[in-house]
């Protein structure tokens, strides 16, 4: 009575977290279609930009590889929670020998791709300044400006930064010298009174940046990495799924040595 109480639990209990990441799945998976698909019309429904720079917004290959890598996500995690759901609720070893099987290969991915993101600190580093690099590359100011230099000022506004390193990357931008006029900074590398409108609190900032008045000797990456190691949030869920992770392992090999014993039991 009690090893089938034990077993009802863990059978239910496994179908309970599947049944949640199989909605989760569901949604990103939908999510990321609806983005490829039609970038105009979720971009405007969840009001990320204002809807006279939506157009400029979505024509940005990153929008469109973001939408390809939801759709992964989504298509991984509907695959593996209906994988765990179904060998649970049919009681199939194979099934659950499998989704435990590709669990464990997703937590060695992510282990690996982890130790080798520490070991290879700097490069790591390096390839994704020159990253952003690449980006700020197109930056530009008027009626023309692209996704790529909106993200630079949602990103800069928002964070009190300026360029990757400082002010001197936006040199690299062609289309920034041709459309700067006499400016030295951008109205989002200043402090604002206005972030939404980009409206610098002291009028000179532009032309005359210092360190009261703006943030320009600030390079947004160093400001976001350290923004990243202080969130303890994002730590306390990387930590919670790596521990669903493994439990989710356990229960599916516990239930296939449980259901291997009480099939020989009844034989």
């Amino acid at each position: 009575m009690v090893f089938d109480c034990v077993v009802w639990c863990a059978k239910y209990l496994l179908c309970i977290f599947n049944f949640i990441f199989f909605v989760l799945g569901t949604i990103i998976f939908g999510v990321g279609l609806w983005l490829a698909v039609d970038k105009h019309s979720l971009i405007a429904l969840l009001k990320l930009v204002e809807s006279e720079r939506i157009e400029q917004f979505t024509q940005t290959q990153v929008i469109e590889q973001l939408a390809y890598v939801l759709i992964v996500i989504g298509a991984v995690m509907f695959f593996m929670s209906f994988l765990g759901y179904l060998g649970a609720m049919r009681e199939s070893r194979c099934l659950l020998s499998t989704y435990a099987t590709f669990l464990i290969l997703l937590l060695v991915a992510g282990i690996v791709a982890g130790g080798l993101a520490a070991f290879y600190k700097e490069k790591v580093r390096a390839e994704s300044k020159n990253f952003l690099q690449t980006t700020i590359t197109s930056y530009t100011l008027g009626e023309n400006v692209d996704a790529s230099s909106l993200m630079w000022n949602q990103l800069m506004s928002n964070f009190g930064c300026c360029g990757v390193t400082d002010y001197h990357d936006f040199d690299a931008s062609q289309a920034w010298q041709n459309s700067k006029g006499n400016r030295t900074i951008p109205e989002a590398c200043c402090v604002l009174k206005d972030v939404a409108d980009l409206v610098p609190r002291d009028e000179d900032c532009v032309t005359n940046p210092s360190d009261s008045n703006s943030f320009y000797k600030k390079g947004c990456y160093e400001v976001f990495t350290d923004w990243l190691i202080g969130q303890r949030e994002l730590i306390i869920i990387v930590i919670g799924v790596g521990i669903v992770h493994l439990v989710l392992i356990i229960l599916a090999f516990s239930l296939c040595k449980a259901f291997a014993k009480y099939n020989d039991m009844r034989l």
